[in-house]
């Protein structure tokens, strides 16, 4: 069998977008989406990062995926340095029959595509395969000489095949094309064609905001019938309804600052049956008395194991824990996020709870994270869909 490894650059010196590798996009650091679709292919054996950054290589070591980090030389880093150049080096490091360099700047790739290339790549037996999109435009040389159609015979849109082009999101190689040509390209090349909306490539901070819609575009089109089954939130406390604040009186008296905003939110979705529970491990009748101004039952304080009282809700109330959604934002919220249907957090929740979200709130705790989280889960119930602004 041969031996199929994933190699994802990392560069930490990003000058146009400081940062890039691992600045949060749609919910998740841009690196996620393309780690995540390498390790959901099935022929792919090893996952890698090569890296010259410490901290890339912690955040990869914390989305818990099992990625392997090759850390690089500084020469490697630089502006100037070349994918080949970080290849050569990798292939010194790693034994492989196939190599798959992933850009991570291609966010919008899937696993499919990456399974789907595979196959191609090796039942017409390529030396080396690249990702291309289909443009229908006309091009021209700075000659006037046109590139891809006869002007004299103008095509129309339906009857033209158009030009495929080079969107940068994989590339498929043998060990010795690597080697002997000291290229990704060599021998037999394949193309595999992406849809079209994968041409955009994230090197500018406009590419950033268009890549980002269509990421949750998609998110939304996979979560929607999760959220529509949703019977029931259940909220942390401290960090998430709460600014996580210690606030005390004159008299000393310990106080907690609540925000109005979420407890309409909250109101709302019972309103349309979603039952509110609240979980924290502070053990405090400040909490006890605000959930019953909110008029919620289900109010738990002082626990130290959650996940426990997560599955007594559920038992309690028949419910599946594909039905409830959870919004945390600390490590001790951890393991219930990820067993739960639907998981939100605040936006200045830890980097280990924004990695297993599928919902990042555009507010911090006790300043609205909640109220959003809310309105994502009801509009969604009642109306179908999101709409990304």
């Amino acid at each position: 069998m041969e031996k199929i490894v994933a190699l994802i650059p990392l560069r930490g010196g990003s000058k146009s977008i400081p940062q890039k590798n691992i600045r949060m996009i749609a919910s998740k650091p841009l690196c996620a989406w393309v780690l995540e679709a390498a390790h959901n292919v099935l022929k792919i054996d090893e996952v890698y990062v090569s890296t010259d950054s410490y901290e890339i290589a912690a955040v990869v070591e914390k989305l818990g995926l099992g990625t392997k980090i090759i850390m690089r030389p500084e020469h490697l880093a630089t502006d100037s340095s070349t994918t080949e150049s970080v290849m050569l080096h990798f292939t010194e490091q790693v034994d492989y029959d196939i190599l798959v360099t992933i850009q991570a700047t291609s966010p919008l790739l899937r696993d499919v595509d990456l399974s789907n290339a595979l196959e191609l790549f090796s039942s017409e037996k390529y030396d080396s395969l690249l990702s291309a999109v289909r443009v229908k435009r006309f091009y021209w040389q700075d000659n006037g000489v046109a590139i891809n159609y006869d002007p004299t015979n103008r095509p129309r849109r339906q009857d033209f095949s158009g030009t495929l082009m080079e969107n940068g999101a994989f590339y498929i190689s043998k060990r010795d094309i690597v080697l002997e040509n000291e290229c990704r390209l060599g021998g037999r090349i394949g193309i595999y064609e992406m849809p079209e909306q994968t041409a955009v490539e994230i090197d500018e901070p406009d590419d950033w905001d268009v890549v980002e819609k269509l990421l949750q575009s998609r998110t939304i089109a996979l979560f929607n019938p999760i959220i529509e089954r949703l019977k029931m939130l259940i909220v942390d406390v401290d960090g998430t309804l709460t600014d996580g604040g210690m606030y005390y009186s004159p008299e000393g008296d310990f106080l907690k600052k609540f925000n109005t905003r979420d407890a309409m939110g909250l109101a709302l979705l019972k309103k349309i049956g979603i039952q509110i529970a609240i979980i924290t491990s502070e053990n405090t009748p400040i909490v006890t008395a605000r959930a019953k101004k909110l008029g919620i039952l289900e109010c738990h304080t002082g626990i130290e194991n959650k996940i426990k009282t997560v599955k007594g809700i559920c038992q309690k109330y028949n419910l599946q824990l594909s039905e409830i959604a959870y919004m945390g934002d600390d490590l001790n919220d951890y393991e219930c996020m990820k067993i739960v249907g639907f998981a939100a957090c605040p936006s200045n929740a830890v980097p280990e709870i924004q990695g297993v979200a599928h919902y990042i709130a555009k507010y911090a705790g006790g300043e609205g994270a909640v109220r959003d989280v809310s309105d994502y889960i009801r509009n969604v119930i009642m109306y179908g869909l999101q709409t990304v602004q």
